[in-house]
C-alpha cells in the first residue's frame, strides 16, 4: 500500500490515549513509507496524525471542502492540500487517492465516512481494506452492532469480513496487508454513485 486514508476526529477526545494513538499512527505510516490521506485540518486527531506523519519524514495529503477551510483550520504544512466544493467531493477524492482506509476514534463524521466506504466495498465499488483502529476499545460497541446486523439478517456473514480491526498502528497495517478482497461484482457503475 502506497497511501492510506485515515478518518479521525477534528477533536482530540477526552483521553490522552487517543492523542498518543494519532501520533503513533502518523509515525508508523512514515516509517513504512505510506502516505497519509486525510481530511486536511490541523485540529484534533486530524492535526496530530498529519503533524506526526510530516515530522517523521512522511508525506500527508489533505482534502478539505472550502466551507471547512476556516472552521477546521486547513493544515499549512502538507505535501498537498486539495480544496474541494462539497463533502461528497471530499470523500470521493479521498477514496480515489487511497489504497486502504482506517477509522481512528472520532465523532459522527468519522463514523459516517467509514460506514460509507464499507458500503462502497459491499457494493463492489472498491476492493481496498477497511479497518477500525480500536484504541482503548473505542469501537467495541460498533463491532457488536455489526455482529447484530449479521445475526438479524441485515448483513451477510461474508460481508462482515470487510470490517478489519486492530488495536495498534503496527497491527492495523499488518491486518490490512494480509487482507484478501472478496469477489463482489459492482451492483452499480461509479457514475451511478
Amino acid at each position: 500500500m502506497r497511501r492510506i486514508c485515515v478518518f479521525c476526529g477534528a477533536s482530540t477526545g477526552t483521553d490522552a490515549v487517543y492523542q498518543a494513538a494519532a501520533i503513533a499512527m502518523g509515525k508508523t505510516l512514515a516509517e513504512n513509507n505510506i502516505d497519509l490521506v486525510y481530511g486536511g485540518g490541523n485540529k484534533g486527531l486530524m492535526g496530530l496524525i498529519a503533524d506526526s506523519t510530516i515530522d517523521n519524514g512522511g508525506r500527508a495529503f489533505g482534502v478539505i471542502p472550502k466551507a471547512l477551510v476556516d472552521k477546521e483550520e486547513a493544515h499549512t504544512r502538507l505535501s498537498e492540500q486539495f480544496v474541494v466544493n462539497t463533502m461528497h467531493e471530499r470523500k470521493m477524492m479521498m477514496a480515489t487517492l487511497s489504497d486502504g482506509f482506517i477509522a481512528m476514534p472520532g465523532g459522527f463524521g468519522t463514523l459516517e465516512e467509514f460506514i460509507e466506504i464499507i458500503t462502497w466495498a459491499k457494493l463492489g465499488f472498491h476492493q481496498k481494506p477497511c479497518a477500525l483502529l480500536n484504541i482503548n476499545h473505542f469501537y467495541d460497541g460498533l463491532l457488536s452492532y455489526f455482529d447484530q446486523l449479521v445475526a438479524d439478517g441485515f448483513v451477510k456473514p461474508n460481508m462482515r469480513q470487510l470490517v478489519l480491526t486492530a488495536s495498534t498502528p503496527a497491527d492495523v497495517l499488518n491486518t490490512m496487508q494480509a487482507f484478501t478482497p472478496l469477489e463482489i461484482p459492482p451492483i452499480l457503475q461509479e457514475d451511478d454513485i
